[in-house]
This record gives structure tokens, C-alpha cells and sequence, in this order.
């Protein structure tokens, strides 16, 4: 039997997994051929540079927004190597560090799929950016809630991300050689 926790957490990950679903097909019925300009690799890559814009924006802001707290707070100030931190220092330092995680993994998504899809599949890379952002912030907004608090957050930017990268080593398999 599931804690109310795990109930919690399970009800954030399908929340989350329906409304990527939704914004993709949303995105792919909506936007026909409007990215098929962008099927050249300069197009491709000028796509992908766009798409990763609001992943380093947020990297950005986690970074400095720890920064931020160390240099007004005395206890956090000499850094996590040197004290034990605050309860602020530790939350913002987990944020970061699962933005980090999150980041790379989009990054890595995004140019594969960049690459490999189809052109009138490129949407989403731009879909999947709004909603890597969107997930982020509401991560970052829950996590002083335990993890049913942050799931959805946390769920909307992993599986935006699955969700590009699924494809991307479906459509290298499908490549011909040229």
C-alpha cells in the first residue's frame, strides 16, 4: 500500500505525463508545416540554440540565486565545503543540483532530436523548452513542500525531456545511412 506521500508523488508524475502529452500533440497538430523553413542544418541548429535558451536561463538562476544567499548569509557564506549550511542553503543547493541534472539530460535530448527528427516534428523542441521551464519553476515553488509538492514540477521537466529523447533514438534507428 502506498503512503499518502507516494499517493502524493504518483498523482504529480501522471498529472504530468498527461499534460505532456497533451501540449505535444497540441503542438504537432497545431504547427503543420510551419517548421519545415527550419530543415537545413543551420535552420536545425539555429532551432536548437532557441530551444536551449530557457534551459540556460534557468541554470543561470539557480546558480545565481545560491549565490545570492551565501554572500548575504554569514552562516553559508564560506560555501557546503566549509559549514554544514542552512536549511535555505540546502534547499537551493538541491534545486541546482537537480537542475544540473536536468539541464544535461535536456541538452543532450535536444540536439539528438535537433538532428534527427523530421522537420514537421520540430515543434518540439520549442514545446518541450516551455514546458522544461514551466516545470522547473513549479519545481522549484513546491520543493519546500516534500516530494508530493514538487512532483508534478520535477515530472514536467523529466518526461518533456523522455519525451523528445524516445523519439530521437526512434527516428536514429529509422535513419538510412547516406
Amino acid at each position: 500500500m502506498l503512503s499518502d506521500k507516494q499517493k502524493g508523488v504518483a498523482r504529480g508524475l501522471g498529472g504530468a505525463i498527461a499534460a505532456t502529452l497533451v501540449a505535444y500533440g497540441l503542438a504537432l497538430w497545431l504547427a503543420g508545416d510551419a517548421f519545415a523553413a527550419f530543415d537545413t542544418l543551420l535552420g536545425r541548429m539555429r532551432l536548437l540554440a532557441l530551444s536551449v535558451l530557457p534551459l540556460l536561463a534557468f541554470f543561470c538562476i539557480s546558480i545565481g540565486s545560491l549565490a545570492r544567499h551565501r554572500f548575504f548569509s554569514a552562516d553559508d557564506i564560506d560555501g557546503s565545503g566549509l559549514t554544514t549550511g542552512t536549511a535555505t542553503a540546502h534547499q537551493l543547493q538541491a534545486v541546482l543540483q537537480n537542475t544540473l541534472e536536468q539541464t544535461v539530460l535536456a541538452a543532450i535530448a535536444y540536439l539528438a532530436y535537433a538532428l534527427l527528427a523530421p522537420a514537421s516534428w520540430l515543434i518540439l523542441l520549442p514545446a518541450g523548452a516551455g514546458l522544461f521551464l514551466i516545470g522547473r519553476i513549479l519545481f522549484w515553488q513546491g520543493y519546500g513542500s516534500g516530494a508530493p509538492g514538487r512532483a508534478f514540477g520535477f515530472a514536467l521537466t523529466f518526461y518533456s525531456t523522455i519525451f523528445i529523447a524516445l523519439p530521437a533514438i526512434v527516428f536514429a534507428f529509422l535513419q538510412t545511412a547516406p
